[in-house]
């Protein structure tokens, strides 16, 4: 349903609006207020604003559209949706955040290679190193802080804590639910052969917890079971990439890491580095459980000979 355009009073006053909110909160908050009303193509400039606020203070308007797959208009049509004048309010916004950022090294990373010449192999390592060194130190930032701490504290409550990642993130998902049984069995890893994957929410209720990890392109299977656990009232923890993800919509706490590389896959080392430390967290959390569980886990591994520091002579 299309909706009836805006008087001129009301744009005014819409604008005015806008701009209030942006003087009292970010402006990350208002896109993701406003996002779920947004036209397919308008979402697509959104989110891409949303994952690269240091990019949209520092490159053009041109450059920034293109990087997100869309056509500059749109940036423009996606600013006034917002109820701001044009999409110079949104740079001047980002621009005057980065000015009051300490680190700086998004910045600096985003400079070092606006030309898009081919670099050499070491180079092009260091660049992957470094960006990845930028998002595992995002992690640390207060508010990230507290949602893993927050994130730690639900899954501790848990009965059982079901573990879903499919694709890509099928190895944050393995990660977390390996290193969990060696120290108890209160995971579940949603990993069933021959489309039996949901089965293993059967006997789950609302004492229990479903962590998911997902990133865009999400899979639709992790959603849909993310939304039938939700239905039986566990609770959900999402491991994701953006606060416009589908799941942030669903879930009682959510860990946001970033995900680009200069590759053209992306990283899943944040969302790795998530999977240890909520890991490290919870068995913090019974430090003397852990290590009882620890050594039956090790006397257990060495009667079965799992590992050894030499290669092994080979049987005749």
């Amino acid at each position: 349903m299309k909706t009836a355009p805006l008087t001129d009073n009301a744009r005014v006053e819409f604008q005015a609006e806008a701009i209030q909110m942006l003087q009292n909160a970010s402006l990350r908050d208002l896109i993701v207020s406003r996002f779920d009303d947004m036209p397919p193509q308008l979402q697509q400039a959104a989110r891409y604003v949303l994952e690269h606020p240091e990019e949209v203070a520092l490159v053009s308007m041109r450059e920034l559209s293109r990087n997100a797959g869309v056509q500059p208009s749109t940036m423009t049509r996606m600013a006034k949706f917002l109820g701001l004048p044009g999409y110079d309010d949104v740079r001047a916004h980002y621009a005057e955040a980065i000015r009051h950022r300490i680190d700086g090294f998004a910045a600096r990373a985003l400079q070092r290679g606006e030309s898009g010449q081919e670099v050499g192999s070491e180079t092009f390592a260091r660049q992957m190193l470094q960006g990845v060194a930028g998002q595992i130190a995002r992690l640390c930032e207060p508010e990230s802080l507290a949602r893993l701490s927050a994130a730690a504290e639900r899954l501790a409550r848990a009965r059982r804590v079901y573990v879903l990642g499919l694709r890509s993130c099928h190895l944050v998902a393995w990660h977390f639910h390996y290193v969990m049984a060696l120290i108890g069995d209160k995971t579940v890893h949603l990993d069933g052969p021959a489309g039996t994957i949901g089965d293993g929410l059967i006997r789950a209720g609302a004492e229990d917890v479903l962590l998911v990890a997902s990133i865009n392109p999400y899979a639709v299977h992790s959603l849909e079971l993310a939304e039938l656990a939700r239905e039986k009232g566990l609770g959900i923890v999402a491991i994701t990439d953006s606060e416009v993800s589908p799941l942030v919509s669903i879930s009682d706490s959510v860990i946001l890491c970033t995900i680009e590389s200069p590759t053209f896959f992306h990283t899943l080392t944040p969302a790795l580095a998530v999977s240890e430390v909520l890991c490290g967290l919870l068995a913090n959390m019974d430090r003397a459980a852990a290590v009882e569980a620890l050594q039956k886990t090790d006397r257990h591994l060495s009667s079965l000979n799992t590992y050894a520091t030499a290669i092994p002579r080979r049987r005749v």
